[in-house]
């Protein structure tokens, strides 16, 4: 690669789609030199478990022909622009795995609603990232097809599920990607590695499309390196779907507009409530995590917020009634995938009866990975007569209570805070031994996707001890995306003037080097 094309895949998002609708450059252009660090960066990272550099560059040149011919009036701003898709979102003609030998090879016959929308805009697709097996995970080490790394530190996972999406825009291999969020899928990995990532309100972006996980908490969203960057994909992929049943019907907030307000680095009146519960002194809390959110709730007081703390007293119970609903609908939904209609086909052994169900039996039993399986039992167990009230019912009212918990406190404040994740980002094998220890960490993420409501992490600094980013969380009130964008990008307006330009010019990246 050229220095000037390191130099154009550095830039943000909505830089680049300045310079194609100025004509600096052509997308062609662009999705070349993205293309091309791919090249380089995944042999060490392996982000993506599918490039369709074909089809990309042809959706360029399509772009490109409409802009010469003065087509593109009416398209949004990111116009042009690539973008890399996590391989739980079905794409017409693009393998879409989930990352599991039970859908290996599986190519979908049509686009989830989101794809349309980034197809529509003229948005070139430039492959499919990698992810825990069913987004079922919070590292990439779930994968059928072999980890993802973090850029910063190969030997520490990228955070998951979304991990591939994360380490794609984080390498400079994509400048956006989407992901989808469960409990914090795409937060997690966001915080993990230095990039933005926004779990929008349930229902305020179509799931048409997205391969089911845990359908009550299943939501598609952005990955971005900047703020910005993510409000202006947030409003390409969001909207109204007929085609789905949840889909919020009211019009999407301005949440681009108040990015860029916030970018002013004005809080006058913005009332930020910092959750008791989570706020990062408490037990299981790195001490590099809470100091980087310390310094950065004291940059938001400099800017004007009023900063209070408040409680969210059910919020203690979120992580066991997130990991007996969740499981439950994983159980739910991953019985579809029997061998009967697509995807892996097991037949019994010699001697075995060749029965249908033998053949589901034998066909699961090699399609999915263990982390799958663990999840099912667990779900089955919660949903089977004589525990289902007991276990799945009981979850559900500890669900009302964080709902009403987060209801009365944005009574009280307009934004709610937390460290995105306790830690920084792990090694690899540190935690794969032990379950638990890994379902722990989704304590700070799992609360929005119980509650429906909005989140945004940014990075907030680096952890002295381990050198690895750390990400400050913001809710926002259900339907109100808009209402988080603005602190969420006047803290990384604030820390970039600190840093001398974005978190990433931090982080090593050979792949880049001429």
């Amino acid at each position: 690669m050229s220095t000037t094309n390191n130099e154009l895949v550095k830039l943000s998002a909505s830089q680049m789609a300045e310079k194609i609708r100025n004509k600096e450059v052509s997308s062609r252009e662009l999705t070349q030199a993205e293309l091309d660090v791919i090249d380089a960066a995944e042999p060490q990272l392996h982000a993506f478990l599918h490039v369709s550099a074909d089809e990309a560059l042809a959706q360029a040149d399509a772009f490109d022909e409409k802009l010469a011919a003065g087509e593109t009036e009416g398209l949004p701003e990111l116009a042009g622009v690539p973008i890399a898709i996590k391989d739980m979102i079905v794409t017409k003609g693009i393998p879409t795995t989930a990352a599991s030998k039970i859908l290996e090879g599986w190519v979908p016959p049509y686009d989830a609603t989101v794809i349309e929308k980034i197809k529509a805009a003229g948005m070139p697709i430039l492959g499919k990232t990698n992810l825990d097996e069913f987004a079922q995970g919070s590292s990439t080490e779930h994968s059928a097809f072999g980890n993802t790394y973090n850029p910063w530190d190969k030997q520490r996972v990228p955070g998951g599920s979304g991990g591939g999406s994360a380490a794609a825009v984080s390498s400079y291999e994509a400048p956006l990607a989407l992901g989808t969020d469960t409990g914090g899928s795409i937060r997690q990995p966001a915080s993990f590695t230095g990039s933005v990532g926004v779990k929008p309100t349930y229902g305020g972006v179509s799931r048409y499309g997205a391969i089911a996980m845990a359908s009550s908490l299943d939501q598609i969203g952005p990955c971005a390196r900047t703020v910005l960057d993510a409000a202006l994909l947030h409003e390409v992929i969001g909207g109204n779907d007929r085609r789905d049943s949840t889909s919020i019907p009211e019009p999407m907030p301005h949440v681009v507009d108040a990015a860029r307000e916030g970018l002013k680095r004005d809080l006058t009146g913005v009332r930020v409530g910092l959750i008791k519960e989570i706020s990062g002194n408490g037990e299981g809390f790195q001490p590099g995590v809470a100091k980087r959110f310390d310094e950065a709730v004291k940059l938001l007081e400099s800017m004007g917020a009023t900063v209070t703390e408040v409680s969210l007293p059910h919020l203690s119970y979120s992580l066991g009634a997130y990991y007996i609903i969740m499981p439950s609908e994983v159980s739910s939904n991953l019985a579809r995938y029997d061998g009967m209609r697509y995807g892996l086909r097991v037949m019994p052994p010699t001697g075995v009866p060749q029965t249908a169900a033998n053949m589901m039996a034998y066909t699961r039993e090699a399609g999915f990975g263990d982390e799958v399986k663990r999840r099912i039992v667990l779900g089955t167990y919660a949903l089977s007569a004589g525990y289902y009230d007991a276990w799945y019912g009981s979850a559900q009212k500890v669900r009302t209570l964080v709902i009403e918990d987060f209801a009365k406190a944005f009574e009280q404040v307009d934004v709610l805070a937390s460290p995105t994740a306790p830690t920084t980002a792990f090694k690899f094998g540190e935690k794969t031994d032990d379950p638990l220890a890994m379902y722990l960490g989704d304590v700070t993420t799992i609360p929005a996707n119980l509650a429906g409501v909005p989140a945004i992490s940014v990075p907030c600094g680096v952890d002295d001890e381990t050198n690895m980013p750390v990400g400050f969380q913001f809710f926002a009130p259900q339907k109100r995306d808009d209402v988080m964008y603005k602190p969420a990008a006047a803290l990384e307006a604030a820390l970039e003037e600190t840093w001398g330009g974005n978190i990433l010019t931090k982080m090593a990246t050979p792949w880049l080097a001429d």
